[in-house]
């Protein structure tokens, strides 16, 4: 069993506007969606449509975490989170001439709730833990700490680069972005190469395997002496929202399945290729999956040494 871990869930807000309004005018529209949000409930949502075996849980608080709780019911993923005090975060994204984020810090969180969080965890019994996303006030880079050292589970972590940086206990592995590799390492990461060297040297702050996804690029996995660079798939791209957890989805899959990161990073690759090619939150059909995951490439690299 998977459980995915969301310290800080929010309702993600998206409306459509023809113009932002002038000052002290209104704007008006006819749209508005609420999804469930957060990475690891980004993921958990892949998961179950891979027919993983999969549990979400964090930190829900007021009527927004009721919203959460609701809609993870209606589309049948498992979850069990702590209830807070406070209020799960709304972010909100305006369409107009242009793309508009508005996103809430989330609710103060009292640390002895990641206590409470853990027991929830262990309940489960899980193979694998994935923490993913932003830390609400109250918590720092030690929550994450104090779960993956709470178990015999293998964690994993999809956080943002600063706290990537600071993380102590020992990790299956870390996924960042581009971005994130470089806020987490502060080295170059324009080249692949340059990646190639950053994510070995994030590697060694404890992780066993750095999985970096290059958006168009691909992605590449670095092992202790080993990496591994997939190829993006050549597909009709409508929308790369979700595109990172949806190939971080596949990875962990596979290697759920006792499968190597080779066979893992294929099928991550593969996910991805099928998410990126649907508009907005719909599930694609992921029916001819094996078929995709076999197309492809992955190239065999040399881990350059850096300079002391």
């Amino acid at each position: 069993m998977i459980v995915t871990v969301t310290l800080n869930p929010a309702v993600d807000h998206t409306i459509q506007v023809d113009a932002m309004p002038k000052p002290e005018t209104v704007a008006r529209t006819d749209t508005a969606q609420f999804d469930a949000g957060g990475k690891g409930i980004n993921v958990a949502q892949y998961l179950v449509s891979l027919e993983a075996e999969t549990v979400a849980t964090g930190l829900l608080g007021d009527f927004f975490g009721d919203y959460i709780r609701r809609e993870l019911d209606a589309d049948d993923i498992d979850s069990e989170f702590v209830e807070i005090e406070g209020q799960t975060r709304l972010n909100t994204t305006i369409l107009a001439d242009a793309e508009y984020k508005i996103n809430h810090n989330g609710p103060t969180v009292d640390p002895a709730a990641v206590d409470e969080l853990i027991e929830v965890i262990r309940s489960y019994n899980p193979s694998m833990v994935l923490i993913g996303g932003s830390l609400p006030p109250g918590l720092d880079y030690r929550a994450i700490d104090r779960i993956a050292a709470a178990g015999s589970w293998a964690t994993s972590v999809d956080v943002g680069g600063e706290i990537l940086a600071q993380l102590e206990a020992k990790y299956a592995l870390c996924k960042p972005n581009r971005v994130e590799l470089a806020a987490a390492t502060g080295g170059s990461v324009d080249t692949l190469e340059d990646c190639i060297v950053a994510a070995d040297q994030l590697r060694e702050g404890g992780f066993g395997r750095v999985v970096t996804s290059l958006g168009s690029e691909g992605a590449l996995v670095v092992s202790e002496g080993s990496c591994l660079h997939a190829a993006a798939l050549d597909v009709d791209i409508a929308d790369t929202v979700g595109a990172g957890d949806a190939m971080l989805s596949g990875f962990l899959l596979e290697l759920s399945h006792g499968n190597d990161a080779r066979a893992s990073l294929r099928r991550g690759i593969a996910v991805a290729a099928r998410i990126v090619s649907v508009p907005g939150t719909r599930m694609p059909a992921f029916d001819t999956l094996d078929e995709a995951t076999q197309q492809v490439e992955i190239t065999e690299y040399s881990v350059p040494k850096r300079e002391p």
